[in-house]
């Protein structure tokens, strides 16, 4: 299967539009628009009030032969195929016809042996934007959010796991400051280890981690010729919790600049700390 993709936590990408607006401080450097300036996918134009550039018909029948092959290979195929949906645009876009998204959804439902891989860094449109049957979240229909610092984890994160969802996980890359995921506020003792005196950025009521919680972290380092560096330490703080919390964790990449450490940054695990080789993914939930 697949349309070609060098993101290692999935097996394809599908854009059903291209373009977008910068949100917060982990788009300063965002890889969707420099592609767009150089192949002019939109025009070369990014950004509020410029138009989003729907793709191809030929394009939007890629998934239904993915599905396809999935199916024909029936209990042969060692796991569901996964499919990054949009590494090009944010599917919770409000400047986005809502009659695109909705297509994009009567997709996903004719493609149930694709894991479809929900990411954005808009959860507060969440809500509003899904299909009426939602229910308790799609079966094949994984939800997360991005989370490149602590600020960006204590507006997003609480909200999405306001957000019924099979799969829901985070996206800490490029990872530009420390996250706290777990922890309370002091006294609470609601998460368990509580972590005293350290603003909870879940919020008292709500642990981050757990089965009904957050079932997976992606984690990885800024590339380009601007990236902004990431401390190992991060890293690995976001390993910890995870495990301790019982998510997955996968590692993609050092990124292109790294601080506390002179290894060789890149794609390439053999390059990696030993103990930053993992590349885990959360169990498929009923």
């Amino acid at each position: 299967m697949g349309e070609n993709t060098k993101i290692s936590w999935c097996d394809a990408t599908f854009n059903p539009w291209i373009g977008c607006t910068k949100v917060s401080d982990g788009c300063t450097n965002c890889y969707a628009e420099a592609q767009n300036s150089f192949r002019k996918w939109n025009g070369g134009v990014w950004g509020k009030g410029t138009p989003r550039k729907r793709t191809s018909v030929a394009n939007w029948r890629k998934p239904v032969q993915w599905n396809a092959v999935a199916a024909e290979a029936g209990a042969s195929m060692l796991r569901r195929p996964r499919v990054f949906c949009s590494s090009l645009a944010d599917v919770f876009d409000s400047e986005v016809d809502p009659a695109w998204r909705a297509d994009l959804f009567a997709l996903i439902k004719a493609t149930p042996r694709l894991d479809w891989q929900l990411l954005t860094k808009r959860p507060h449109n969440i809500a509003n934007m899904l299909p009426a049957d939602w229910g308790d979240g799609w079966s094949n229909v994984w939800l997360g959010t991005t989370v490149e610092d602590q600020k960006a984890a204590d507006l997003r994160v609480p909200v999405l796991l306001e957000i019924p969802a099979r799969i829901r996980f985070l996206s800490c890359e490029p990872l530009i400051g420390p996250v706290v995921l777990r922890g309370a506020y002091e006294g609470c003792g609601d998460c368990d280890p509580c972590i005293a005196g350290q603003r909870c950025s879940m919020g008292a009521h709500l642990k981050a981690l757990h089965p009904e919680g957050i079932h997976w972290v992606i984690c990885g380092g800024e590339s380009g010729s601007k990236a902004r560096p990431m401390e190992l330490e991060w890293a690995r703080a976001l390993k910890a919790q995870c495990e301790a919390g019982g998510a997955a964790f996968f590692f993609k990449q050092t990124g292109s600049v790294i601080t506390g450490s002179a290894i060789d940054h890149g794609y390439d695990p053999a390059r990696w700390p030993e103990d930053l080789r993992v590349q885990q993914f959360p169990e498929a939930r009923p």
